[in-house]
């Protein structure tokens, strides 16, 4: 089993996780709707990619209280 020969400092441990901190995303404009989305993505509020709907978004349903 592998065991340490020496204790790893705080300073030395630290500067190994100087890399691993979480970056913010980097969202970029929908040319169809203008909504802010994610690079390479389809857009969530209108179903486009790269000027083309892949994905049909349906209409608000308008759902009965009776009948749920």
């Amino acid at each position: 089993m592998a065991v340490p020969q020496n204790r790893v400092t705080r300073s030395r441990r630290n500067m190994r996780r100087a890399h691993d901190a979480l970056v913010s995303g980097n969202p970029a404009e929908c040319p169809n709707c203008g909504e802010l989305k994610r690079p390479h993505h389809v857009c969530g509020a209108c179903g486009h990619y790269d000027d083309r709907e892949v994905v049909a978004m349906v209409e608000e349903v308008d759902i009965d209280e009776d009948a749920a």
